[in-house]
């Protein structure tokens, strides 16, 4: 046998166990992520907690004593209070956004990484949800460092906060998939710009740092549509204590997020290197 045909031999026999999508072994990308992360990019990881802390401090504590009370489910709260889960929420968002885009598209585009995994036993939902993982643990880290802040300031006012953590980790998954989906379609730096674009309006206007109520009704209906506007109900819900069946609603949300963004991105990296 010739070493190419040894070589054709060997892949075929190490094909993706599902329809040729998936090994079971998404860890192995995980743990590829992991240790790159840990060994060049662990500062520009950390530094991404920082900024909803700063924001917290400057507005929730500085500007919320001229705000004053906001009224959440009926019940009058203090500024901080009212945005610290928004926060906590965007903060979420932007870790999980973070590596399921410009550190996907480097490594579709530039570092060709992928093409090197999918050569090997592993399928594209290995890739998939290896790479989603990472952004969930990144979204994690962001998650525990700034619950744990707005714990020591006092703006946790119910035990069903509890449940924030893995509702955070629901959003995260919700923006990984998807982040990961749409920058798998896009070409150039340039277009990368057009996710910028859409985070931002979605960090000012998804009752982050101001009530929906302010709002004119057909522009709450826009920003009921945001995700992030999901995320940020309901972790404000579970951290205020605010908690009743409309909360399943944000959760249905992310789920079908989630699930449809792991599905594009793995058929998007199916055509983009098996194809």
């Amino acid at each position: 046998m010739s070493m190419i045909d040894h070589a054709v031999a060997h892949r075929t026999a190490r094909t993706p166990r599902v329809g040729g999508l998936y090994a079971g072994n998404a860890r192995a990308v995980v743990h590829r992520g992991w240790r790159a992360t840990r060994s060049s990019n662990w500062l520009v990881m950390l530094s991404g907690l920082f900024e909803p802390i700063f924001y917290l401090l400057s507005l929730g504590i500085g500007l919320g004593g001229m705000v004053g009370a906001v009224s959440v489910d009926g019940r009058e709260v203090d500024y901080a209070v009212f945005i610290a889960p928004a926060l906590l929420a965007v903060a979420a968002m932007n870790g999980a956004i973070y590596d399921s885009t410009w550190n996907v598209f480097f490594k579709i585009r530039y570092a060709k990484l992928y093409e090197g995994m999918l050569a090997t036993s592993l399928g594209p939902l290995d890739v998939a949800l290896g790479e989603i993982a990472l952004a969930l643990v990144r979204g994690g880290i962001y998650a525990v460092g700034f619950m744990l802040v707005m714990q020591v300031l006092g703006l946790i006012l119910s035990w069903w906060a509890l449940l924030a953590l893995p509702a955070v980790l629901l959003i995260a998954f919700g923006f990984a998939a998807l982040g990961m989906a749409v920058t798998s379609m896009l070409k150039s730096f340039q277009q990368m710009d057009w996710i910028e674009f859409a985070l931002l309006p979605m960090f000012l206007f998804s009752a982050t740092f101001y009530p929906l109520s302010v709002y004119p009704e057909p522009i709450q209906w826009v920003i009921q549509a945001f995700p992030l506007w999901h995320g940020v109900e309901l972790v404000r819900g579970l951290t205020t204590g605010a908690v009743g069946p409309e909360l399943l609603w944000h959760v249905a949300y992310f789920v079908v997020m989630a699930i449809a963004g792991t599905v594009l991105t793995t058929r998007r990296l199916r055509a983009l290197f098996l194809g």
